[in-house]
Protein backbone atom coordinates (compact mmCIF):
# COMPACT_ATOMS: atom_id res chain seq x y z
CA UNK A 1 0.00 0.00 0.00
CA UNK A 2 1.38 3.51 -0.84
CA UNK A 3 2.77 4.72 2.56
CA UNK A 4 1.32 8.45 1.99
CA UNK A 5 -2.30 6.81 1.43
CA UNK A 6 -1.77 4.83 5.05
CA UNK A 7 -0.72 8.12 6.13
CA UNK A 8 -3.34 9.87 5.36
CA UNK A 9 -6.20 7.16 6.61
CA UNK A 10 -4.80 7.44 9.41
CA UNK A 11 -4.62 11.45 9.61
CA UNK A 12 -8.18 11.20 9.01
CA UNK A 13 -9.54 9.02 11.20
CA UNK A 14 -7.07 10.31 13.98
CA UNK A 15 -9.31 13.64 13.44
CA UNK A 16 -12.81 11.53 13.15
CA UNK A 17 -12.10 10.32 16.44
CA UNK A 18 -11.02 13.43 17.73
CA UNK A 19 -14.39 15.39 16.79
CA UNK A 20 -16.41 12.50 18.01
CA UNK A 21 -14.72 12.75 21.44
CA UNK A 22 -15.08 16.33 21.98
CA UNK A 23 -18.77 16.14 20.54
CA UNK A 24 -19.64 12.92 22.99
CA UNK A 25 -18.27 14.91 26.06
CA UNK A 26 -19.89 18.33 25.16
CA UNK A 27 -23.25 16.54 24.86
CA UNK A 28 -22.81 14.44 27.85
CA UNK A 29 -21.89 17.77 29.73
CA UNK A 30 -24.99 19.27 27.90
CA UNK A 31 -27.17 16.58 29.27
CA UNK A 32 -26.33 16.74 32.70
CA UNK A 33 -26.80 20.15 32.51
CA UNK A 34 -30.59 19.43 31.16
CA UNK A 35 -30.88 17.18 34.27
CA UNK A 36 -29.31 19.66 36.81
CA UNK A 37 -31.46 22.63 35.73
CA UNK A 38 -34.50 22.24 34.07
CA UNK A 39 -35.38 17.88 35.49
CA UNK A 40 -34.54 19.49 39.06
CA UNK A 41 -36.59 22.34 38.65
CA UNK A 42 -39.37 20.04 37.62
CA UNK A 43 -39.17 17.87 40.00
CA UNK A 44 -39.09 20.29 42.97
CA UNK A 45 -42.14 22.39 40.99
CA UNK A 46 -39.99 25.60 40.03
CA UNK A 47 -41.04 25.62 36.59
CA UNK A 48 -40.37 29.43 36.66
CA UNK A 49 -36.83 29.02 36.30
CA UNK A 50 -37.04 27.44 33.32
CA UNK A 51 -38.52 31.00 31.91
CA UNK A 52 -35.08 32.63 32.90
CA UNK A 53 -33.72 30.83 29.88
CA UNK A 54 -36.62 30.33 27.66
CA UNK A 55 -39.02 32.82 28.20
CA UNK A 56 -42.78 31.70 27.97
CA UNK A 57 -41.68 28.09 27.97
CA UNK A 58 -43.69 27.79 31.50
CA UNK A 59 -47.66 28.53 31.16
CA UNK A 60 -49.34 28.45 34.44
CA UNK A 61 -52.52 28.04 32.89
CA UNK A 62 -51.31 24.59 30.93
CA UNK A 63 -50.18 21.96 33.33
CA UNK A 64 -50.46 19.32 31.12
CA UNK A 65 -48.06 21.32 28.35
CA UNK A 66 -45.45 21.74 31.78
CA UNK A 67 -46.13 18.09 31.99
CA UNK A 68 -45.36 17.06 28.39
CA UNK A 69 -42.06 19.07 28.48
CA UNK A 70 -41.03 18.17 31.72
CA UNK A 71 -41.03 14.17 30.84
CA UNK A 72 -38.92 15.45 27.34
CA UNK A 73 -36.25 17.67 29.59
CA UNK A 74 -36.18 14.21 31.95
CA UNK A 75 -35.66 11.67 28.96
CA UNK A 76 -33.85 13.99 26.65
CA UNK A 77 -31.08 14.47 29.31
CA UNK A 78 -31.24 10.57 29.75
CA UNK A 79 -30.57 10.02 25.94
CA UNK A 80 -27.83 13.10 25.85
CA UNK A 81 -25.68 10.92 28.56
CA UNK A 82 -26.63 7.10 27.27
CA UNK A 83 -26.36 8.19 23.71
CA UNK A 84 -22.42 8.37 23.41
CA UNK A 85 -21.94 4.88 25.87
CA UNK A 86 -24.29 3.14 23.54
CA UNK A 87 -22.52 3.85 20.45
CA UNK A 88 -18.75 2.36 21.83
CA UNK A 89 -17.79 -0.28 19.97
CA UNK A 90 -16.06 -1.60 22.74
CA UNK A 91 -18.70 -1.91 24.89
CA UNK A 92 -21.02 -3.19 22.67
CA UNK A 93 -18.36 -6.66 21.91
CA UNK A 94 -16.84 -6.83 25.89
CA UNK A 95 -20.42 -5.90 27.50
CA UNK A 96 -23.40 -7.11 25.57
CA UNK A 97 -25.80 -7.63 28.29
CA UNK A 98 -24.91 -4.30 29.66
CA UNK A 99 -25.43 -2.53 26.33
CA UNK A 100 -28.78 -4.25 25.63
CA UNK A 101 -29.83 -3.14 29.33
CA UNK A 102 -28.73 0.15 28.58
CA UNK A 103 -30.00 0.24 25.21
CA UNK A 104 -33.48 -0.05 26.49
CA UNK A 105 -33.33 2.46 28.34
CA UNK A 106 -32.05 4.50 26.04
CA UNK A 107 -34.63 3.65 23.60
CA UNK A 108 -37.35 3.91 26.27
CA UNK A 109 -35.99 7.60 26.72
CA UNK A 110 -36.21 8.76 23.92
CA UNK A 111 -39.60 7.64 22.65
CA UNK A 112 -40.51 9.63 26.02
CA UNK A 113 -38.42 12.69 24.96
CA UNK A 114 -40.48 12.52 21.51
CA UNK A 115 -44.29 12.28 23.25
CA UNK A 116 -43.04 14.71 25.56
CA UNK A 117 -41.98 17.44 22.86
CA UNK A 118 -44.83 16.02 20.91
CA UNK A 119 -47.08 16.78 23.89
CA UNK A 120 -46.21 20.04 24.42
CA UNK A 121 -46.62 22.00 21.28
CA UNK A 122 -49.40 19.95 20.50
CA UNK A 123 -50.85 21.57 23.44
CA UNK A 124 -49.35 25.22 23.66
CA UNK A 125 -47.29 25.26 20.63
CA UNK A 126 -43.87 26.67 20.31
CA UNK A 127 -42.47 30.04 20.93
CA UNK A 128 -41.43 30.23 17.26
CA UNK A 129 -44.97 29.79 15.73
CA UNK A 130 -46.10 27.76 12.71
CA UNK A 131 -42.65 27.10 11.30
CA UNK A 132 -41.06 26.38 14.33
CA UNK A 133 -44.47 24.35 15.20
CA UNK A 134 -43.66 22.13 11.91
CA UNK A 135 -39.88 21.66 12.22
CA UNK A 136 -40.07 20.76 15.87
CA UNK A 137 -43.06 18.78 15.60
CA UNK A 138 -40.77 17.03 12.71
CA UNK A 139 -38.18 16.17 14.95
CA UNK A 140 -40.17 14.47 17.51
CA UNK A 141 -41.83 12.34 14.83
CA UNK A 142 -38.40 11.16 13.27
CA UNK A 143 -37.16 10.59 17.15
CA UNK A 144 -40.36 8.41 17.84
CA UNK A 145 -39.80 6.40 14.36
CA UNK A 146 -36.33 6.30 15.14
CA UNK A 147 -36.07 4.88 18.43
CA UNK A 148 -38.82 1.97 17.12
CA UNK A 149 -36.79 1.11 14.70
CA UNK A 150 -33.81 0.72 16.18
CA UNK A 151 -35.66 -1.44 19.20
CA UNK A 152 -37.63 -3.65 16.40
CA UNK A 153 -34.77 -4.62 14.31
CA UNK A 154 -32.61 -5.16 18.02
CA UNK A 155 -35.99 -7.94 18.45
CA UNK A 156 -35.36 -9.19 14.66
CA UNK A 157 -31.86 -9.90 15.21
CA UNK A 158 -31.12 -7.37 11.98
CA UNK A 159 -27.97 -6.12 13.30
CA UNK A 160 -26.66 -4.09 10.44
CA UNK A 161 -30.48 -2.38 10.28
CA UNK A 162 -30.56 -2.12 14.14
CA UNK A 163 -26.97 -0.08 13.90
CA UNK A 164 -28.08 2.43 10.97
CA UNK A 165 -31.12 3.26 13.16
CA UNK A 166 -29.39 3.80 16.31
CA UNK A 167 -27.10 6.03 14.38
CA UNK A 168 -29.79 7.49 13.27
CA UNK A 169 -31.09 7.73 16.61
CA UNK A 170 -27.91 9.11 18.09
CA UNK A 171 -27.95 11.98 15.30
CA UNK A 172 -31.14 13.19 16.42
CA UNK A 173 -30.34 12.84 19.87
CA UNK A 174 -27.97 15.67 19.37
CA UNK A 175 -29.92 17.65 17.83
CA UNK A 176 -30.90 19.67 21.18
CA UNK A 177 -27.17 20.47 22.21
CA UNK A 178 -26.81 21.52 18.62
CA UNK A 179 -29.66 24.26 18.95
CA UNK A 180 -27.85 26.41 21.46
CA UNK A 181 -24.05 25.74 20.40
CA UNK A 182 -25.52 26.82 16.51
CA UNK A 183 -27.11 30.32 18.68
CA UNK A 184 -24.13 30.47 20.47
CA UNK A 185 -21.61 30.70 17.54
CA UNK A 186 -23.91 32.66 15.62
CA UNK A 187 -24.53 35.34 17.98
CA UNK A 188 -20.50 35.69 18.68
CA UNK A 189 -19.97 35.63 15.07
CA UNK A 190 -23.05 37.33 13.63
CA UNK A 191 -24.52 39.36 16.82
CA UNK A 192 -27.81 38.26 16.37
CA UNK A 193 -27.84 38.83 12.65
CA UNK A 194 -31.52 37.59 11.30
CA UNK A 195 -33.12 36.71 14.70
CA UNK A 196 -36.07 37.94 15.82
CA UNK A 197 -38.00 38.71 18.92
CA UNK A 198 -39.66 35.38 20.11
CA UNK A 199 -37.71 33.13 17.29
CA UNK A 200 -39.35 34.74 14.47
CA UNK A 201 -36.22 35.96 12.27
CA UNK A 202 -35.06 33.87 9.09
CA UNK A 203 -31.96 32.55 10.99
CA UNK A 204 -34.48 31.61 14.16
CA UNK A 205 -37.08 29.97 10.82
CA UNK A 206 -33.60 28.39 9.17
CA UNK A 207 -32.58 26.63 13.07
CA UNK A 208 -35.89 25.16 13.13
CA UNK A 209 -34.71 22.11 11.02
CA UNK A 210 -30.93 22.79 10.46
CA UNK A 211 -30.16 21.17 14.26
CA UNK A 212 -31.16 18.18 12.99
CA UNK A 213 -31.77 17.46 9.29
CA UNK A 214 -28.25 17.85 7.94
CA UNK A 215 -27.10 15.57 11.27
CA UNK A 216 -29.34 12.53 9.25
CA UNK A 217 -27.52 13.50 6.56
CA UNK A 218 -24.03 12.76 8.01
CA UNK A 219 -25.69 9.90 9.43
CA UNK A 220 -26.76 8.54 6.59
CA UNK A 221 -23.06 8.73 4.52
CA UNK A 222 -21.52 6.59 7.78
CA UNK A 223 -24.23 3.93 7.09
CA UNK A 224 -24.11 3.96 3.43
CA UNK A 225 -20.39 4.14 3.50
CA UNK A 226 -19.92 6.61 0.68
CA UNK A 227 -16.32 6.70 -0.96
CA UNK A 228 -16.24 9.78 -1.05
CA UNK A 229 -13.00 9.91 -0.82
CA UNK A 230 -10.95 8.59 -3.18
CA UNK A 231 -7.37 10.01 -3.15
CA UNK A 232 -4.89 11.35 -0.67
CA UNK A 233 -5.23 15.30 -0.83
CA UNK A 234 -9.27 15.01 -0.63
CA UNK A 235 -8.76 12.49 2.87
CA UNK A 236 -6.33 15.77 4.05
CA UNK A 237 -8.77 18.13 3.19
CA UNK A 238 -11.62 16.35 5.41
CA UNK A 239 -9.13 15.64 7.81
CA UNK A 240 -8.34 19.59 8.29
CA UNK A 241 -12.22 19.94 8.15
CA UNK A 242 -12.49 17.19 10.90
CA UNK A 243 -9.73 19.15 13.18
CA UNK A 244 -11.00 23.00 12.92
CA UNK A 245 -14.79 21.54 13.49
CA UNK A 246 -13.66 19.55 16.39
CA UNK A 247 -11.48 22.56 17.65
CA UNK A 248 -14.20 25.46 17.38
CA UNK A 249 -16.65 23.00 19.81
CA UNK A 250 -14.02 22.29 21.96
CA UNK A 251 -14.27 26.28 22.57
CA UNK A 252 -17.65 26.42 22.46
CA UNK A 253 -17.83 23.67 24.89
CA UNK A 254 -15.66 25.34 26.82
CA UNK A 255 -17.06 28.87 27.46
CA UNK A 256 -20.52 26.91 27.71
CA UNK A 257 -19.21 25.21 30.57
CA UNK A 258 -17.54 27.87 32.22
CA UNK A 259 -20.21 30.36 31.63
CA UNK A 260 -23.54 27.96 31.82
CA UNK A 261 -23.26 24.80 31.78
CA UNK A 262 -20.74 24.00 34.73
CA UNK A 263 -22.13 27.22 37.23
CA UNK A 264 -25.69 25.46 37.22
CA UNK A 265 -24.21 21.53 37.65
CA UNK A 266 -21.47 22.84 40.47
CA UNK A 267 -24.13 24.99 41.71
CA UNK A 268 -26.43 21.67 42.21
CA UNK A 269 -23.27 19.96 43.63
CA UNK A 270 -23.32 22.73 46.10
CA UNK A 271 -19.88 23.77 44.80
CA UNK A 272 -21.00 27.31 44.65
Amino acid sequence: MNPSKTLSHRILNWMGTFLVAIVWTSAVIFGIYILAFYVLDFFQGDYERWNLVLPGLYDASNKTATLGMGLHFVAGGIILVLGCIQLMQGIRRRYPAFHRWIGRVYVLASIFAAIGGLTFIFLKGTVGGLVMDIGFGLYGILMFLAAIQTIRYARLQQFEQHRAWALRLFALAIGSWLYRMDYGFWIILTGSYGMGEAFSGPFDKVMSFFFYLPNLLVAEVFIARYQVLKNTAARLVAALALFLAGFVLLVGTYYFTKMLWGKVIMEVLGFS
